[in-house]
């Protein structure tokens, strides 16, 4: 109220106007209060009416344009090139963001085996952002993916992002004797190598990389993103009916160490993992099991046998369900089908589910559709990627 006073007193000149009979009416706009928009007016009645203090119902146009504008954010435009292995990952992606535009590569080869690649409308990329989804799933299809890779920066491109889900050599991330090769370095190496486009070094995206130390191995001219796979399983937890009863298994201090920070709001257990010979000795090293749904959590699965091996343990432990999620299905020599389901709830039998994401696509096509396995998709993580 002192603020108003204030206000009316600037109004004294025109005292005379309001003893006027013959005025009427008399309109102002007070132009500010305290703290306050400029959108107040005050009417003066003349007799012995009260002086009205009116709010108008919307801010004045060029702040409602100002709000409107900072409140609204470009999405950035981007066009994604992919691989015949990513295709339907990529329309994945494409469906989740109109700012993504979907672009064909034709895979030729010669008739000696070797690639004959052409990137077609190569001039109409130029001062794009353009993304390349790759999948080095075998040697064999590395080279003819490199080669494009490295020809799209150089296309007058404005930025180029790498994403590859699965960072395929992370299990030889070291050497334990003398003459082993860390070929998860020398793949390193290579992306390291990428050319810069006009908008400077490449981005990498990769999800659940095995090593925390890998993400020393890439040099300056190449800017890694490190995602997680982790928060689909968490809404897909979020969304079972015994979601309040689960607990999280890592089967190793090794994944403990990889995902533990991201899942410490689910009570934990872990297990110890001994190897003699080809035999693995699976033991829980802390936690309890009893009478929960356990989801054994690990960034990738090869042949199965340390996750069948935890299953085992926990079931012998109280589990009334057993889980299991990796980010990465690998599943050489169609692996997977040592997987069985539990039968509605017989966790010495088999898994309730095992979530995989579509990292890997040979594996989606094959465990597609069939018990216990469910497709988690990254498509939204990297739309949300290609935004940064």
């Amino acid at each position: 109220m002192a603020a108003i006073s204030a206000q009316l007193a600037s109004f004294k000149s025109f005292s005379s106007l309001l003893n006027d009979k013959k005025c009427s009416r008399f309109r102002c706009q007070i132009k500010s209060f305290e703290n306050q928009h400029s959108n107040w007016s005050v009417e003066f009645l003349s007799g012995k009416e009260s002086v009205h203090l009116i709010r108008n119902s919307s801010p004045p146009i060029s702040m409602a344009a100002s709000a409107a504008g900072s409140a609204v954010k470009p999405a950035k435009k981007v066009c994604l090139f992919y691989c015949a292995e990513t295709e339907v990952l990529a329309k994945r992606i494409a469906a989740e963001s109109d700012a993504i535009e979907l672009r064909s590569i034709n895979w030729r080869t010669f008739d000696d085996g070797f690639p004959n690649l052409f990137i077609p409308n190569a001039n109409g990329i130029r001062g794009q952002n353009v993304a390349f989804l790759a999948s080095f799933s075998s040697p064999a299809v590395i080279f003819e993916q490199l080669s494009v890779i490295y020809a799209l920066p150089k296309l007058f491109i404005s930025s180029f992002t790498l994403v590859l889900p699965f960072f395929p050599t992370g299990t030889s991330e070291r050497m334990e004797d003398e003459g082993d090769v860390a070929t998860a370095f020398t793949l390193a190496r290579i992306l390291s190598h990428i050319p810069t486009s006009r908008g400077g070094p490449t981005s990498l995206v990769t999800f659940d990389i095995h090593a925390l130390q890998e993400r020393f191995y890439f040099g300056d001219t190449i800017l890694p993103c490190f995602e997680s796979g982790i928060p689909l399983l968490k809404n897909r937890l979020q969304k079972l009916p015994d979601s309040d009863k689960i607990s999280i298994a890592f089967p190793d201090d090794g994944a403990w160490k990889r995902f533990h920070k991201q899942l410490q709001h689910f009570p934990t257990i872990v297990c110890n993992k001994v190897r003699i010979g080809d035999q693995r000795i699976v033991r829980i090293k802390e936690g309890d099991a009893t009478g929960r749904h356990v989801v054994i959590v690990d960034d990738l699965v090869q042949s199965g046998g340390t996750l069948i091996e935890c299953q085992k343990v926990l079931a012998a432990s109280g589990a009334t369900k057993i889980s299991a999620y990796v980010t990465h299905g690998i599943f050489p020599k169609s692996s997977w089908q040592r997987f069985e389901h539990d039968n509605g709830g017989q966790p010495e039998k088999g898994l309730t589910y095992f979530w995989i994401t579509d990292s890997c696509p040979h594996t989606v096509k094959e465990v597609k559709c069939k018990r216990p396995f469910e497709i988690l998709s990254l498509s939204g993580s990297i739309a949300t990627a290609l935004q940064v």
